[in-house]
């Protein structure tokens, strides 16, 4: 029934019952008076009933009052029956999360704008020490304390996790990650996840990898001594030669896999680089730059563009040898007359190396995989070369530890480039 519609039978009504009392031989005044006030006392009996009936959260249902109250009541029904299907999905939803964050392995804790606990799932108890619901409204780092937790939380800078041992279970290896959300991204979502299998096998791997290939120095060594005394020596047949040679080639190559192996593992053993100095980074560019035009034998023309007022705060050993790897590669990898252009500039207040040349190219599905250790796009040519495949393992750890990022971008037939980007409060003047 439309308003107008309920409106009209409203008033018929009213009309009828004033006739009716005219009738039975009320005045024209007191009968419209008294209907009057029969429609009102009426309205108000049905304002005082929705009112109750709203307060004591009563469901609205037939039968309904007949005229404008009924359309009313009706309304109010609907709205009612759509939030009660609203609030089972909803109450349906929290029940599949909830079900869901308790089958998780990984601890899952939120906290509000002031780090105070608001909810947790079952796995925070044991990796965190957080009991749920008994803990809401304490403060994150006072249920679980830790050196390093305030300042990661209070810094903001959440892009890489924290691996922590907590103190209430030091056989435990954690990663925590903050991810913020909510209202202006202002309560935090921590989550915790157990590596301790991952760190004892990671550390396994470490120690085996640092310890063979430091066992192996020392025969390397010998064989090598010897290769040299037999080369060098008169009485040695010259058929002997091109053997000796190859030998000697193969043990120097087997030397650099087992420094680079000794390199990568000690990258390994922490997160961050010490030793932080200005580094004169123009300079060093230019020392290396040289090296590779004495590796190269003027099979490529190296060009490069320096800030020469822009240094960098870092390990100078460690940066070295990132920047000579990405050099030496472009020259060791592309073909001869192959252009090689080196930049060490700004990029919106960050410091960014770039190494880019306009050779052959990387095929796009090696390029995910290309920091991974012993990967070769081409392993023949690099065999032939004379390449560990550890290079870009150690250029991207270098560069973890010094909160950069190791970007590479390529294109078949058009050519290569590998960019070092730094934060840019790693910049230093000059």
């Amino acid at each position: 029934m439309r308003p107008s519609q309920v409106e009209g039978s409203c008033l018929v009504a009213c009309a009828g019952l004033v006739l009716l009392l005219q009738a039975f031989g009320f005045s024209w005044a007191w009968a419209l008076a008294l209907g009057m006030g029969a429609c009102l006392l009426r309205h108000l009996f049905q304002l005082v009933r929705l009112i109750r009936l709203l307060r004591r959260r009563h469901y609205l249902s037939p039968p309904f009052p007949w005229g404008l109250w009924g359309e009313l009541y009706r309304t109010i029904a609907r709205y009612q029956q759509g939030n009660r299907k609203r609030r089972k999905r909803q109450l349906r939803f929290q029940r599949r999360f909830r079900e869901a964050a308790h089958s998780i392995p990984d601890a899952l804790v939120v906290l509000d704008k002031r780090q105070r606990i608001e909810w947790a799932n079952p796995a925070a108890r044991e990796l965190l020490n957080i009991h749920w619901p008994e803990d809401e409204g304490r403060r994150f780092t006072d249920c679980f304390d830790h050196p390093q937790l305030k300042a990661f939380l209070d810094t903001g800078e959440f892009n890489r996790p924290l691996d922590l041992l907590p103190n209430h279970n030091r056989a435990l290896m954690l990663s925590l990650r903050v991810n913020p959300f909510g209202e202006r991204k202002r309560q935090r979502l921590i989550v915790a996840r157990d590596r301790t299998a991952v760190y004892h096998l990671n550390r396994i791997r470490r120690d085996f990898i640092a310890n063979a290939s430091h066992e192996l120095r020392t025969p390397l060594t010998v064989l090598t001594g010897f290769l040299e005394t037999l080369s060098d020596s008169p009485q040695t047949p010259a058929a002997h030669q091109r053997p000796l040679q190859l030998m000697s080639n193969q043990a120097e190559r087997m030397r650099a896999i087992v420094e680079d192996l000794l390199t990568l593992s000690r990258l390994e053993m922490e997160d961050r680089s010490e030793d932080l100095v200005r580094v004169p980074v123009p300079e060093a560019i230019r020392a290396i730059a040289q090296e590779a035009e004495v590796l190269s034998r003027g099979r490529h023309a190296l060009h490069w563009e320096l800030d020469e007022r822009l240094g960098l705060l870092a390990n100078p050993g460690e940066i070295r040898s990132a920047f000579s790897n990405l050099i030496f590669n472009a020259v060791i990898h592309t073909p001869p007359g192959t252009r090689i252009q080196i930049r060490w500039h700004r990029e919106e207040g960050a410091p960014v190396f770039t190494v880019a040349d306009n050779g052959e190219g990387i095929p796009p599905e090696h390029i995910p995989r290309l920091t991974e250790r012993f990967y070769r796009v081409d392993k023949a040519r690099s065999r032939a070369s004379g390449g560990t495949g550890l290079g870009l393992a150690i250029v991207n750890h270098i560069l973890q530890r010094h909160d950069a990022r190791l970007l590479i971008a390529s294109e078949l037939g058009q050519g290569s480039v590998f960019q070092c980007r730094f934060p840019p409060e790693a910049a230093v003047q000059l």
